[in-house]
């Protein structure tokens, strides 16, 4: 009987704007300077299309293809035709890794860091998400005192922040 297995996770939230994505290409780098392997999940509420009009995978899944893989010497994607699936769902299709940093899935993600700059003009999502563990900003008087907050720019400490507050998600 296999056991089921468990993925640790953190979630990177914020608005759009304020700097997630900037963040994000700090701390792999810093995170995998540690030996650690990290996969990261990034989620929009956009409708995009990955694939371009003509080539031959994007004929297979309009002609009806479930899944479209497609393979290069050095990646490769693979494509559902299928409703949105859950973030434990496509934390199951991934290989596992020591961490997975996940940019969006905002109500499921068990545990969250958010990256607030007030000048962005949008309010932050502490206020009203229970899941959001830190704020990483650089205006901490924006941010109650009663929240923990790290330097936006001080990327080894939201480094040792993330190692230490991940949490673990179980997959079938």
């Amino acid at each position: 009987m296999s056991r089921p297995r468990q993925q640790a996770v953190i979630g990177l939230t914020g608005r759009s704007g304020s700097g997630k994505t900037h963040l994000m290409a700090r701390l792999l780098p810093a995170l995998r300077a540690r030996g650690l392997s990290v996969s990261t999940i990034k989620h929009t509420h956009h409708h995009i299309d990955i694939d371009k009009p003509g080539k031959d995978s994007f004929i297979h899944r309009q002609a009806g293809a479930c899944e479209v893989m497609l393979v290069t010497p050095d990646r490769w994607v693979l494509q559902h035709t299928q409703p949105e699936p859950s973030l434990r769902d496509v934390l199951g299709h991934m290989a596992p890794v020591d961490l997975v940093i996940i940019e969006g899935f905002h109500a499921s993600i068990p545990a969250a860091l958010e990256v607030y700059r007030p000048e962005v003009g949008k309010e932050p999502l502490f206020k009203t998400q229970t899941n959001i563990l830190a704020v990483a900003t650089t205006t901490p008087s924006a941010v109650p005192s009663s929240r923990l907050t790290l330097d936006l720019d001080n990327t080894g400490a939201i480094a040792e922040f993330i190692l230490k507050n991940s949490c673990s998600v179980q997959l079938i």
